[in-house]
């Protein structure tokens, strides 16, 4: 069974819109997005290759649930996991986002990307194991079923105003996020846009 199999399987015990479910179906869908960028090849649709459109999904996705993990999950996560657990994996997004912003400027077909990438990959998932190992059994331990609910909602929220491209200057730091992100997701739909 695949890391995304399992979170999966641990998603679906839970409801629909619990936070940890939530976090858990998109953790499934980052490892499937990871693997599918290591392994791509050939042209995909509108001229673009399968790597490159893989490698935009994974980049959205990662840009927009760090984004709700910071502003929802990791507020909690400092109270119930300790503020040294927290402002660790603050720290590793911060990184993470740094290398997504390299990225995203390189060409996927070349070797430094894939270099690049390989570490990448690895640094991710050790991040969302760290989490889902510290933080989300900590969160579920402390909360309540309508609460992770709740919180849930309020993440789907926070991630449909979130930035969709790596801003390495708001990483990491929920407060700049919450002053940062909704202009820089504004800029980041209307160049989305017009890319599209």
């Amino acid at each position: 069974m695949s890391k995304a199999d399992e979170d999966r399987a641990k998603a679906a015990a839970l409801p629909e819109d619990d936070l940890i479910g939530v976090l858990l179906r998109q953790h499934a869908r980052i490892h499937e997005l990871l693997a599918e960028v290591r392994s791509a090849s050939g042209t995909g649709g509108q001229g673009q290759t399968r790597k490159q459109q893989a490698f935009d999904e994974l980049r959205e996705l990662l840009a927009v649930h760090e984004t709700g993990e910071e502003l929802v999950l990791r507020p909690l996560s400092k109270s119930t996991a300790g503020a040294e657990i927290a402002d660790a994996r603050n720290r590793e997004e911060d990184e993470a986002t740094h290398v997504l912003a390299a990225l995203e400027k390189m060409d996927v077909h070349s070797a430094e990307f894939d270099t690049h990438f390989a570490r990448f990959q690895q640094a991710v998932t050790q991040h969302a194991e760290s989490e889902e190992k510290e933080e989300f059994t900590a969160v579920q331990a402390a909360e309540s079923t309508e609460r992770l609910r709740e919180l849930g909602r309020k993440l789907l929220a926070a991630e449909k105003r979130a930035p969709t491209h790596p801003h390495p200057t708001a990483a990491g730091s929920p407060t700049a996020q919450r002053t940062l992100g909704p202009f820089a997701a504004m800029l980041d739909r209307a160049k989305d846009a017009m890319r599209d």
